[in-house]
């Protein structure tokens, strides 16, 4: 049985550290898949021009991000790379006129390292990344998905990883778990209720046609991976769902 492909919203790097409802939602997901070869996440931390896949042989973990405690800096997720999958997915889009290039540096964004130390905390499955050419938004990462899909029936799982509503500037710090803003519930029910109807053309159109799109996300980046996750898969599940600090949704989606 093919693996499916994942949406996850990543929310703060403190996750790592600070799970809540979140990280028992992604290792029980972990748990209920067959173990997967390798993992392909395309983050929202890696914007880019062009298509970029990471083949470094031992991808560092990268702590892209300031202010926050010492403990978190401290953090490791010493995956191997997967150099030759990286080739190989590289050569795939390039062949459906997605050209795409090999990027043999990059390390692992906190976009990817900080849902996998929850879902696979031994760091023992290689782990690589595509970049997200997110001017170009949702259209072309759908497409990005298509092409990959058949990825999953090679024991390859597929992760876009973003988040289902962005707004930092309006998060609410003193609102706790059960607490959700109105604008932001009632954008992510819109993009829930899209996603089981299949209609692509509407979640294509997000921006004009989702309720508060503009507040929910004053830019694409986090939610163009969902675009990628649901061209890469099938059948729609809400696996978790929920908010924390009032606007920033954690939801996880899967697409078998």
């Amino acid at each position: 049985m093919p693996l499916p492909s994942l949406f996850i919203s990543h929310g703060s790097p403190m996750l790592a550290l600070q799970p809540g409802a979140s990280g028992p939602a992604l290792a029980h997901l972990a748990q209920q898949l067959q173990r997967p070869r390798a993992i392909l996440v395309v983050s929202a931390h890696w914007e880019s021009q062009d298509l970029r896949v990471g083949g470094a042989v031992k991808p560092e973990t990268w702590h892209d991000f300031r202010g926050f405690p010492a403990e978190l800096y401290r953090v490791q997720y010493p995956a191997p790379g997967a150099p030759q999958l990286a080739a190989e997915i590289a050569e795939r889009l390039t062949q459906t006129g997605l050209p795409t290039q090999l990027d043999a540096e990059r390390p692992l964004d906190h976009g990817a390292w900080v849902p996998l130390t929850l879902m696979y905390p031994q760091a023992d499955i290689p782990v690589l990344q595509l970049s997200l050419p997110s001017r170009q938004g949702p259209a072309l990462q759908r497409r990005v998905g298509q092409a990959l899909a058949g990825l999953r029936e090679d024991g390859v799982l597929l992760i876009g990883s973003g988040s289902i509503t962005h707004n930092l500037g309006e998060l609410d710090w003193q609102a706790g778990p059960e607490q959700a803003a109105p604008w932001a519930k009632a954008f992510r029910d819109w993009v829930v209720e899209k996603l089981a109807a299949q209609d692509n053309a509407a979640l294509d159109d997000y921006r004009r046609q989702a309720p508060y799109a503009t507040r929910s996300h004053p830019s694409d980046e986090h939610l163009l991976p969902l675009f990628f996750a649901a061209g890469a898969g099938g059948q729609f599940k809400v696996e978790h769902s929920g908010f924390t600090l009032g606007a920033l949704g954690m939801d996880i989606y899967s697409f078998s």
